[in-house]
């Protein structure tokens, strides 16, 4: 087991190099959020370019304990970071949207505002790394897992806003043996996934269904009729985030 995800790290590794080279890019940057994807993702691009990688730790009225686990990931893969501390450019962006929207009266669904506040909380993330990969020339690298793509479960032009996606063909719980091969923090390994998009948000309550359930589902193995359910449903109103915008035909 360990010689087969050695191989696999190795040969991500040299994909991740060959993408740089190609793109004619000087390196790598990711968002760490404090979760086991992200911390996958800042391993393998510091080993892929060790003086050409770099962190964004991005706190947005975040928990602590996520920038907490974000440190940790960085200082124990000695990959570069940087933080930026989004919350009152959030706030003043929101404010300005909400508040323009209801003196205009078309706010029609206050029930709306959570969604949208967390949507904008992942754009204003993919925006500032962006900013800082442009500075940089480096290529933006994305943390999506096969899970979570399946499922559309990342923000359209938010985390879903990448270069380049190297766990995408990794189910969670091979991303769960890669982080423990690659000495990944325990309490990052342990803490219950989650986006960070609100207080006491996690993927598999938002989802209606656990990692296992999918994971067994992309195996094609037999798990109760309700997630698979669930599963199909995510897949078919996600599809949009997985193909280009659509236009019309030439009349």
């Amino acid at each position: 087991m360990d010689k087969d995800i050695q191989q696999k790290i190795d040969q991500t590794v040299k994909w991740l190099q060959n993408q740089v080279e190609e793109s004619k890019t000087n390196g790598l940057v990711v968002g760490i959020s404090g979760g086991i994807d992200s911390a996958v993702v800042a391993y393998l691009i510091k080993k892929a370019f060790p003086k050409n990688s770099l962190g964004v730790i991005l706190p947005c009225k975040s928990s602590p304990k996520d920038k907490e686990d974000a440190i940790l990931v960085a200082q124990g893969c000695n990959i570069e970071y940087v933080e930026l501390d989004l919350s009152a450019v959030h706030d003043i962006l929101l404010d300005n949207i909400v508040g323009t929207m209801r003196n205009k009266n078309i706010l029609r669904n206050e029930k709306s505002l959570q969604l949208s506040d967390a949507n904008l909380r992942a754009r204003l993330r993919m925006s500032s790394i962006y900013c800082v990969a442009n500075t940089l020339n480096y290529l933006v690298v994305g943390t999506d897992n096969a899970a979570e793509i399946y499922t559309g479960y990342f923000t359209k032009y938010g985390d879903g806003g990448v270069d380049i996606l190297p766990i995408a063909h990794l189910q969670k719980k091979e991303v769960y043996e890669w982080a423990k091969y690659m000495g990944v923090p325990e309490s990052v390994i342990n803490r219950p996934p989650s986006a960070g998009l609100w207080e006491g948000q996690t993927d598999e309550n938002e989802m209606g269904t656990t990692y296992d359930k999918i994971d067994a589902f992309l195996e094609g193995k037999s798990i109760p009729k309700e997630d698979e359910e669930i599963i199909q449903r995510l897949h078919t109103r996600s599809e949009h985030k997985r193909m280009t915008p659509a236009v019309p035909p030439i009349f």
